[in-house]
Order: structure tokens, then C-alpha cells, then sequence
């Protein structure tokens, strides 16, 4: 099986219960330590243990997703024949982290954070003399890990010194340093948190667009790929609806260049709020989408002869540029009725204005600029 679920959840201690349950020997390696070596003396260990007494072998591996393909797959075998159990533990999504062929092999059990009435009954059991406030102050601090608020309790036992003294949040927020809530920067965490922040943007919430960009620079996420992604949201999401977007965007991370932290993450703090109040529209982001896939499979057309360029004597013999209307000399500034595309290409239309912000303008505009190419009979050269 598969134990995937955050840090302190209790996957360890699952695993060596069902050792204790089954009357099971238990073997634990860290995919951190260890090696192929490793894993060579578990397997080891786990057939003398079979043949000496008997006794079935738990495999515990911790961290399963930092083995590479080559190191998970020298379980198979022994997975197979039932040599032993194997228990993996992971904090990430094991779909993209765990080989197929052991995946297949293995039930996923899902854990989640443990609850502030969990953490409440592990305080309980501590035994330390705490009131409601520096309690509650003591389960925001553990945010859902169980490791971590046993650790804080034996910090609070060492500091408090005096025996049969009631902590309270002064003395816990005061022997605690401040830290940073669990945020792990490379793993599912992080990418779920800007999913939601992308998504707040995109629904046009500002107050759930701040609070995601609040907890993810709460939690050490790198101000500047922030930044980054918010410009992402204004060509995506925003467009040509409102095109002051992409500028503010473009503003604000320059400006947390400048500042840095605390200070830049004001500028934002305000170009989020702006992608989410702003007009919405995806029809860039559509049209480029599908230009692009037309484009990957569409063999390679000849630019038609005129609209070349024709910067020699030869080219222009050889029709470069000929019959070209420069759209400036024509009214406002449109030759209507020519053609830029080749000349054996199928009728496309890929960008389609919203009614929304700006581009309800440019679609009106577009609309009359079709009818005066059909008025004026557009056809291919």
C-alpha cells in the first residue's frame, strides 16, 4: 500500500501498528538514506526472518517518491512473491510520483491533516498545564501536524522550568519563534495553492485572489515566480478585455524588484486585486491555442508572391510584392477585400472578441471590417 498524506499525519506510526497488529517484523528505510544496497539488505533480512521463524516482514519505505525509476522497480520482484508487505509513505501526489508498475501494485489510502479537535486530545495527553488561548494558539501553530505540535509542546515543557505553571499565549507566543506555515515549494501543496490563487483571479474574487497570494507568501513561495504568474492571468485570463492588465502586472513585479520584501509584495498585492476585478476574456488565449494546433499539423504553405518582400531587382522580376495595397493609402486605413493568408488555405476564424471591457469594442470593429471585406468580395489570390 500507499500512504500518501502531509507531514505528521501518521503514516509511520500506521505502518508500524499493522507490524504490531500482525505479529510482523518491521523494517523501515528512509528514500532519503537509502540506496539499492539498502534495499538489498531489507530483502535479505525479510528471507532470513521467513525462514528462521516464519514471521512475515513489513517493509516500510519513507519518502517513497524520492527513489528514482530504477530503485523503485528492484521492489517488483519481491512484491510479486510476497516476500513482504510493502508500506511507502508520501507527502506527494503518488501519480506523478511513484512508478506505474509499483503504483499497480499497491493500494493508495489518503491521509489528511489532523483536526484541531486530534491535536486538542494529543495536548490533553502531554500532561502540561495549558489554558483555551494558548491552545488554540499552540493547534494554529502545528497546522494539522501532529510532529510538529508535539515538538512545540516539548519546547514549551523545557522553557516553562517551573513545575504546575499553566502556560498561556503570552508564554507560548513568546517561547515559540515565529514560523512560516507548512508550505512545501516543489510539491502538490504549492501547486495547489496557486491553482486556487489562479482560479480566485479568473472568477473575478478579489478576497480569495488576496488571501491565496496571502497564504502562499506566508508560506516562503518565491515573491518573483508569483509575479510571474500573475502575468500569466493577464494574457490568459484578462486579455484584450482590459490591456492595462498585462502593464500593472509587468509594473509589479518590477516594483518588487526594486523594494524587495515586505514592501514589494504591495505592488502584488494590487495587481491581483486588479486581474480580479478586471473585465475577463480567454479569446486571446483561445485564438493562440488553436492557431497553434492548426499550425503543428498543417504542412508548410508558400507566403503568397504579394505579399513578400522584394528587397532586389530579381525578386521583384519574379513577382515579389506585385498587386500589393498598402493599407494606408486605402480608406481608413484598410485595403477591404485583400486577402494575407495562402492561397490554397481553408477558411479560418480563430479570434472571437468578447462583448466584454475593450474587446467589445474591437469586436464591433471587427464586425464592420467583415462586412466590408464581403461587400467587397474577398477572395483568394
Amino acid at each position: 500500500m500507499i500512504l500518501w498524506g502531509p507531514p505528521g499525519s501518521g503514516k509511520t506510526t500506521l505502518a508500524r501498528l499493522m507490524a504490531q497488529a500482525f505479529d510482523a517484523e518491521f523494517i523501515a528505510l528512509s528514500a532519503v538514506l537509502s540506496g539499492v544496497k539498502d534495499i538489498r539488505d531489507a530483502v535479505q533480512a525479510a528471507e532470513q526472518t521467513l525462514s528462521a521463524s516464519g514471521r512475515r516482514t513489513i517493509l516500510f519505505v519513507d519518502e517513497v517518491h524520492r527513489f528514482n525509476k530504477a530503485q523503485q522497480d528492484a521492489f517488483l520482484p519481491f512484491v510479486e512473491g510476497g516476500l513482504f508487505t510493502f508500506v511507502g509513505a508520501t507527502t506527494e501526489n503518488p501519480s506523478f510520483e511513484v512508478n506505474s508498475a509499483l503504483l499497480s501494485r499497491a493500494t493508495v489510502y489518503v491521509l489528511e491533516s489532523l483536526s484541531p479537535d486530534d491535536l486538542k486530545s494529543l495536548i490533553r495527553k502531554s500532561k502540561i498545564d495549558i489554558n483555551d488561548e494558548a491552545g488554540n494558539r499552540l493547534i494554529g501553530f502545528a497546522d494539522g501536524d501532529a510532529r510538529r505540535l508535539l515538538n512545540a509542546v516539548e519546547i514549551l515543557e523545557n522553557a516553562l522550568g517551573e513545575k504546575g505553571k499553566t502556560i498561556d499565549g503570552a508564554f507560548v507566543e513568546d517561547t515559540l519563534a515565529k514560523n512560516l506555515r507548512r508550505f512545501d515549494k516543489g510539491g502538490e501543496q504549492f501547486y495547489d495553492q496557486i491553482s486556487a490563487l489562479h482560479k480566485s483571479v479568473r472568477g473575478s474574487d478579489p478576497d480569495a485572489s488576496l488571501y491565496w497570494l496571502v497564504r502562499m507568501l506566508d508560506g516562503g513561495a518565491d515573491p518573483l515566480y508569483l509575479a510571474r504568474r500573475v502575468v500569466r492571468m493577464a494574457v490568459e485570463d484578462v486579455g484584450l478585455a482590459d490591456p492595462r492588465a498585462l502593464r500593472l502586472a509587468l509594473d509589479a513585479a518590477e516594483t518588487y524588484e526594486r523594494l524587495g520584501s515586505p514592501e514589494g509584495e504591495l505592488a502584488l498585492a494590487e495587481a491581483v486585486l486588479y486581474m480580479a476585478v478586471a473585465a475577463k476574456s480567454n479569446a486571446v488565449y483561445a485564438a493562440y491555442n488553436a492557431a497553434r494546433a492548426f499550425v503543428s499539423k498543417d504542412g508548410t504553405r508558400p507566403v503568397p508572391l504579394h505579399i513578400r518582400n522584394a528587397p532586389t531587382r530579381l525578386m521583384k522580376d519574379l513577382g515579389y510584392g506585385r498587386d500589393y495595397r498598402y493599407a494606408h493609402d486605402e480608406a481608413d486605413a484598410f485595403a477591404a477585400g485583400e486577402d494575407y493568408f495562402p492561397a490554397d488555405m481553408p477558411e479560418v476564424s480563430w479570434f472571437h472578441p468578447t462583448e466584454r471591457g475593450l474587446e467589445g469594442r474591437i469586436r464591433e470593429k471587427l464586425d464592420e471590417l467583415r462586412r466590408r471585406n464581403a461587400a467587397a468580395g474577398k477572395k483568394r489570390k
